[in-house]
């Protein structure tokens, strides 16, 4: 196997000299250096010779805006707009969001200033604040037929194209526990929460003494942790916002509430063992990556988006990283043990409100060609590294952690659950779970913080 390391010394220097981190992960898509104009990357070559699409001539001069909350694949919006463009005579300029902004607050911004985009990629939540009042319907649209069972509906009706696939668990790099455990190392051995333990305590006994990277950022805290005890429910996003419903209206007992205790039990663990644990709240996030691909770590909780990190600290597209699920118990029999959640996380809304009808039939060719071009296909999966959720495109990731994720959810082995929770979540409730991963509250005190947050929602 091709294992391309950097040293520690040389990576760290090299992530000093990079644009400091931001916001990265699917909720809000921020990456760390994500478009770098001096690195080299190693690019999967399109092709261009085979295009069936059907243009239509009379778009032809028309000028479209996106705005793009997915800063990692700002470059290949850019490409992927640049060849639409020859090939459609559609200009489609691409904004991205600043560093540190909120996609929502900054849409609507843009809507108070009279001067929307025409397609703009927001998180889920964000969609279903603004679809009925300010999106175009999209429902007669054909994609629809190829994602139906990743479609947002609103009262019925879709707003949105979802542009992507997304999952989350443990990430294992399978290289470094064969070399620390001097055997051959199975995932699917690891079956529920005691196996989990065990093998973190046979890293430990091998020299390792603490496997695990866990990041201390809010939004990774409150967002890709938390809402596992909604999400978990039922594995559905009906049955997170079943119990997040209950939540609210005060029906559903937190402190018996049995998801949410198994998820803090799964907690405790990664704080057990977190590589940080003498200063959780220090931990710094790209250092994560390379902890994890040096060896330092053998175990990363974070999502498929995080490969950009890992590929920048020297990991390779041929090294065996993967996912494990967030055990919650011993029981082999309980679907959160087994499976990954895989959800789409990035949706593109389309104005309704200020865009011409030119620019509208504009946009939705510009979408059109994403799903059912043959180079909008490739440039999806392969320039923006992307899952696609169109069952139509034949093309599979190249990187580890997104064919890891594709596999799961093409073998029935994730499940598609989308909590709904208020912008705010991620950062209150965030600052509740940093508290609790610092020692600095104990699980009543964190619970009695989430109801409170939930009794003052509307």
């Amino acid at each position: 196997m091709k294992r391309k390391r950097l040293t520690r010394v040389t990576a760290l220097a090299l992530t000093a000299l990079l644009l400091p981190a931001a916001l990265t992960g699917c909720r809000f898509g921020f990456a760390s250096d994500p478009d770098d104009p001096n690195e080299v990357k190693t690019e999967i070559p399109i092709n261009m010779s085979v295009d069936t699409f059907a243009y239509d001539e009379s778009l032809k001069g028309t000028s479209i805006t996106l705005l793009n909350s997915k800063a990692e694949i700002q470059v290949a919006l850019n490409k992927m707009s640049e060849v639409f463009e020859e090939r459609s005579g559609v200009h489609v300029e691409v904004m991205p969001v600043t560093d540190g902004d909120s996609p929502y607050t900054k849409v609507v911004s843009l809507y108070n200033s009279g001067n929307p985009p025409t397609l703009s990629i927001l998180d889920t939540t964000d969609v279903i604040a603004l679809a009925e009042e300010k999106a175009e319907d999209l429902t007669a649209e054909p994609w629809t037929a190829e994602a139906e069972e990743y479609l947002t509906r609103v009262n019925d009706k879709v707003y949105s194209l979802p542009l992507c696939i997304e999952g989350r668990g443990i990430i294992y790099h399978k290289a470094v526990i064969e070399d620390t455990l001097g055997r051959e190392f199975d995932p699917a051995s690891i079956k529920t929460l005691s196996d989990f333990k065990g093998i973190l305590e046979e890293l430990r006994a091998a020299g390792m003494e603490r496997p695990i990277s866990l990041a201390k950022e809010d939004w990774s805290l409150g967002a890709h942790h938390l809402q596992y005890a909604y999400e978990l429910y039922d594995g559905t996003s009906e049955g997170a916002q079943e119990v997040i419903g209950k939540i609210k209206a005060g029906t559903l007992d937190l402190s018996t509430y049995d998801r949410l205790s198994q998820f803090l039990d799964m907690f405790d663990v990664l704080k057990e063992y977190n590589v940080a644990k003498a200063d959780p709240l220090g931990a710094d996030y790209d250092e994560m990556a390379i902890d994890l691909a040096d060896g330092k770590t053998a175990f990363w909780f974070n999502g498929n988006w995080a490969w950009p990190n890992l590929e920048e600290a020297g990991a390779d597209t041929q090294d065996e990283y993967g996912f494990l699920p967030y055990f919650v118990s011993d029981d082999e029999s309980d679907f959160a043990n087994s499976n990954i959640q895989g959800s789409p996380s990035k949706q593109v809304m389309m104005d309704g409100q200020i865009a011409t009808d030119k620019q509208k039939a504009a946009a939705k060719e510009f979408l059109n060609w994403m799903v059912y071009s043959e180079i909008g296909q490739q440039m999806v999966v392969n320039s923006c590294s992307i899952i696609p959720p169109f069952q139509n495109n034949p093309y599979e990731p190249a990187d580890p952690l997104s064919r890891d994720i594709y596999e799961k959810v093409h073998s029935g082995n994730a499940f598609n659950a989308s909590a709904i929770v208020p912008n705010d979540h991620w950062s209150i409730l965030g600052a509740s779970m940093q508290k609790y991963l610092a020692g600095r509250c104990d699980r009543a005190e964190l619970i009695r913080e989430i109801e409170a947050y939930w009794a003052e929602q509307k």
